[in-house]
């Protein structure tokens, strides 16, 4: 009979290196969210004013909760920028709703890698956080997409 070859167990210092990369990842992304809600809810109007107050205020939230996580893996929070180079022009309402989308798209994608690299209530927490960005990302769309997150790490792959 063949026996399948086991992986050995993942040494725990590199899961929470991984885990710890991937959560500075994570509040990176939160970071330029928050700036990037600003942008939003300063240019949306009527009841998507709402919502970016909302989103603005969840994200503002996980930036905090993130920013105890990497301290309790040993980390240093890395800082938010003092500006952030928006994707494109904001001019018209159909512009804020695209920015607002690609927000989302751009923190499940941060999110997915951190489902990835954590495990127990930092893996949950993360999957929940990229639930959440997906079903933004499809309130501002009008549509959803098939694997959120997964574009967003393509696009890096095909830019690193």
């Amino acid at each position: 009979m063949i026996r399948a070859q086991s992986s050995p167990p993942a040494r725990p210092e590199r899961t929470t290196t991984e885990a710890l990369a991937a959560a500075q990842a994570a509040l990176a992304a939160e970071h330029a969210a928050v700036y990037g809600y600003g942008v939003v809810g300063a240019r949306a109007a009527g009841p998507r004013a709402n919502e970016a107050r909302e989103a603005y205020g969840v994200h503002l939230g996980r930036r905090d909760g993130l920013t105890r996580t990497v301290r309790e893996l040993g980390g240093v929070p890395r800082p938010a920028e003092a500006a952030y180079a928006l994707p494109f022009e904001v001019r018209t309402p159909a512009d804020v709703e695209r920015l607002a989308a690609e927000i989302e798209d751009r923190v499940a994608g941060a999110y997915s890698d951190l489902v990835r690299a954590a495990q127990g209530p930092l893996r949950r927490e993360a999957a929940d956080a990229l639930s959440q960005a997906a079903v933004r990302a499809a309130r501002w769309r009008g549509v959803g997409v098939a694997f959120p997150g997964l574009a967003e790490r393509s696009d890096r792959a095909r830019h690193s």
